[in-house]
Formats: structure tokens, C-alpha cells, sequence
């Protein structure tokens, strides 16, 4: 037993959706850093093969490829499929982490929106990990399974609207989704696992975590008193995705310093002073 058996990844090659930026870039970066070859698909082609580009860069053991791909329709889906199996003959990791949010206040909140958000976030999940399914078990063994994780949120968890309605609960839908092909897919050497974050800096938290001091000011509200840092996920994805995951299936990963345990108040301190 070793570092490199337990996390290395050598040899593997892995699909990130929404890798360009964000959660997406942290995972493809430490994916490529342990060995991998990871096909970075976003629905921007140039920001995807500019990260894929800085990856490369790194002079890491493994390689990063970009290009165009959207979960948000059915066509979206079976072009991204195709672009993978141009690329690819085989694949041993699926990361489903494309996805978007919406906010309004309750009582404004759009139609069109929420069915937007549930069709990237729920459906485009769903479908691309069905349509994967052949070559991944076709790559997964009892010793060593292909691997899925998906992209939850810790807002998929608590009780936190903050006027994002449609994505907490699209998140709560990944979730669950996760159990159940985690079940489903034991038997085909494959697990399924989810990570759900909290707090991270991203294009879809900018509003808040654009600059220092908006960091510091959400990482204020979180229990260990900070936002999510690129190491953060590219651990939970070495230990998903390595030999040292291999025997977890169904999880969800709290990677939300705490927010995921944070409860309501001590209702009987103030009756003990």
C-alpha cells in the first residue's frame, strides 16, 4: 500500500462537464495532476481549451483535452456522447458538474427558469451518465469500478432557498439520483458517488466571492471560517476516483466546512443562565 496506488490514476481517462471553470477546473486539474487524461467539455469551446491549455502546462503525469459540450438538451447530450467517443475509446471517469442557478424572490420566480435550470442540472445529468453507461462498463472490474460523481450542493441538503428555488432543488434531485444508480450500478462495477459543496469561488458565486473581502465575509458564515479552496475538491476526487475509493458507492460527500451539520438554535441555553 502506497500514495501513489491509493490516489494515482495513471492510465485513466475521465469526462468533466462544466470543466472550464469553478468546481469543474479544480476536479480536471487535480484528476490531471494524478494522471489522468481528462476531456474538459464546457458550452464555451475557447475558455474550455484555454483551461485545458493551462492544465497542460503544469508538465503534470497526466493530460487535459477541451472542447465543446452542453447537457441542456437531448441533442446537446448525444452531440457531447459523440464528441467523447471521438476522443476517447474507453472511459473510466464520469464527472457530471455542468450546472446553473437562477435567483427571484418568491412570488417572481419564471417559469422558463426553473424548467432551464431542472433540464441542465437533473435531466442533462441523468441522460449523459445513461448514454455513458456502455463504456463505462465496459472499463469498470470488481477491483477497480468506474466511477461517477456528481455535483450536488450542500443547498441540496438544508433548508437554504436564498431566492435559488430551482437549484436547491435540483441539487436534492442529484442527491437522491446518486443513491439510486449508486444501488443500481454496484452490479455492474460501478459506483456513484456525489460531492456537495458549499461556498467555493466560481463564476455562479462570483456575486459574492469576487474579491477578498466578499470571501472573507461568506467564510465568516461558514463553520470552519472559510470558502472552498481547489484542493478541497481535488482531494474528495483523488479519494472518489483512486483505489482508495473504491469500495464507496451512494455517498454523499459534505465538502461545505460544516453548513451541512449546522442546525437551529440551543432553544434551551437561554433557560440555563
Amino acid at each position: 500500500m502506497n500514495i501513489q496506488s491509493l490516489f494515482g490514476l495513471n492510465g485513466k481517462v475521465a469526462l468533466v462537464t462544466g470543466g472550464a471553470t469553478g468546481i469543474g477546473r479544480m476536479a480536471a486539474e487535480g484528476l490531471v495532476c494524478a494522471g489522468a487524461t481528462v476531456l474538459m467539455a464546457s458550452r464555451k469551446k475557447g475558455a474550455c481549451e484555454a483551461a485545458a491549455a493551462e492544465l497542460n502546462a503544469l508538465g503534470a503525469s497526466g493530460k487535459a483535452i477541451g472542447f465543446v459540450g452542453d447537457v441542456g438538451s437531448e441533442e446537446g447530450v448525444a452531440a457531447l456522447v459523440a464528441s467523447v467517443k471521438e476522443r476517447a475509446d474507453k472511459l473510466d471517469i464520469l464527472m457530471n458538474n455542468a450546472g446553473i442557478t437562477w435567483g427571484e424572490q418568491l412570488g417572481q420566480f419564471p417559469y422558463h427558469a426553473w424548467e432551464r435550470v431542472m433540464n441542465v442540472n437533473v435531466t442533462g445529468l441523468f441522460h449523459l451518465t445513461q448514454a455513458l453507461l456502455p463504456m463505462l462498463k465496459a472499463s469498470g472490474t470488481v477491483d477497480d469500478p468506474a466511477r461517477v460523481v456528481n455535483v450536488g450542493s450542500v443547498m441540496g441538503e438544508r433548508e437554504m432557498g436564498d431566492g435559488a428555488y430551482s437549484y436547491s432543488a435540483s441539487k436534492a434531485a442529484v442527491h437522491h439520483l446518486t443513491r439510486i444508480l449508486g444501488k443500481e450500478l454496484a452490479g455492474h462495477a460501478i459506483t456513484v458517488n456525489a460531492l456537495a459543496p458549499g461556498p467555493f469561488v466560481s463564476k455562479m458565486t462570483a456575486f459574492a466571492t469576487a474579491n477578498e473581502d466578499g470571501r472573507e465575509k461568506v467564510g465568516k458564515e461558514v463553520p470552519i471560517g472559510r470558502v472552498g479552496r481547489d484542493e478541497d475538491i481535488a482531494g474528495c476526487m483523488l479519494f472518489l476516483c483512486g483505489k482508495g475509493g473504491a469500495y464507496v458507492t451512494g455517498a454523499i460527500i459534505p465538502v461545505s466546512g460544516g453548513i451541512n451539520v449546522m442546525s437551529g438554535p440551543d432553544i434551551f441555553a437561554p433557560a440555563q443562565n
